[in-house]
């Protein structure tokens, strides 16, 4: 009887689980599409293809959009995404919005301080994300890879910068 009791408990306890842990996996699946799609947009610019930038931005506005907003492991991560994706899609939008390559790389360190702190304080990258610096005009964006790709000055620097640190 003990033995039958345990297992249906345990049953009934996966079955409650399974929801909440696909939300968790969910958030974490999604969070990590945004930040692809942000590396989209920021190899765009450091290629200097303002069209490329632009649709680029808006794939970024869609997946942003796509994160749900249950299934963050805290009420301090949720109300962190709802604060720092509302200040990168402003930014997002007005490159989505611009074919001027010098305005949408303006634009878009008002995306990458965001992001920036949404990897530091989700912790739910599954690779390591390297946070580049520019000393020259004092810009700080995230990588997919070590080498430093400079989105803010293209070709004219393209690998202006360094590493400042790896979030893993």
């Amino acid at each position: 009887m003990k033995k039958s009791l345990v297992i249906c408990f345990a049953l009934l306890l996966s079955a409650f689980m399974q929801p909440v842990m696909a939300q968790k996996s969910d958030v974490g699946a999604k969070f990590n599409v945004v930040l692809q799609q942000y590396y989209v947009l920021k190899n765009a610019l450091a290629k200097d293809e303002a069209p490329s930038a632009a649709l680029a931005a808006a794939k970024l506005q869609t997946v942003i959009k796509e994160v749900p907003h249950t299934g963050f492991s805290s009420d301090a991560q949720h109300q962190l995404w709802m604060k720092e994706s509302a200040l990168a899609a402003k930014s997002v939008a007005e490159i989505a919005g611009s074919k001027d390559l010098r305005e949408q790389r303006k634009s878009f360190m008002g995306v990458s301080e965001p992001m920036l702190a949404l990897v530091k304080g989700l912790k739910l990258n599954n690779d390591a994300v390297y946070v580049q610096f520019c000393p020259m005009g004092k810009y700080t964006w995230l990588n997919e890879v070590k080498a430093v790709q400079n989105p803010y000055y293209g070709s004219a620097m393209y690998d202006c910068g360094s590493v400042t640190a790896t979030l893993k």
